[in-house]
């Protein structure tokens, strides 16, 4: 499809860390495994797949959302009963919720979401989809 988004790859400071962040997250999204090598690690969502990678390019070890690159990733996952679980899991996995006093409207009124931040400082957006049609978050 034209305009698809095929593939996301994010150079992460620790493998282990993402794997054990990131690939529970997609995994509970419904993502399944789709490749592994030595620096990196895929899992792949219909056409799309999410790739992590501690590659030995790498110029830093720190990821800062708040500067110039990527900000956050945002996924649908279900309704709001479905988004509070998944918040509720993701303590256990090195995730932490991000603005805890507007959850689940840090969106806005209209947005109802939750922000979290793994250990190597990635953001996700777990969006739940019983606000369809809100307009596009700013957080």
């Amino acid at each position: 499809m034209r305009g698809a988004l095929h593939h996301v790859e994010l150079w992460v400071p620790d493998l282990t860390h993402a794997v054990d962040s990131l690939g529970w997250l997609l995994a509970a999204l419904g993502y399944t495994p789709y490749q592994q090598w030595d620096e990196g690690r895929s899992w792949q969502l219909g056409d799309t797949y999410i790739v992590v990678e501690q590659s030995p390019a790498l110029t830093g070890d720190v990821h800062d959302r708040c500067r110039p690159g990527l900000n956050h990733l945002a996924f649908h996952v279900g309704d709001g009963t479905q988004l509070d679980a998944l918040m509720a899991e993701a303590v256990d996995h090195g995730w932490t919720l991000l603005f805890a006093d507007r959850h689940p409207h840090a969106g806005g009124p209209d947005h109802q979401a939750g922000y979290l931040e793994n250990s190597d400082g990635f953001e996700v957006e777990l969006v739940a989809n019983n606000h369809q049609g809100c307009a596009v978050t700013t957080a």
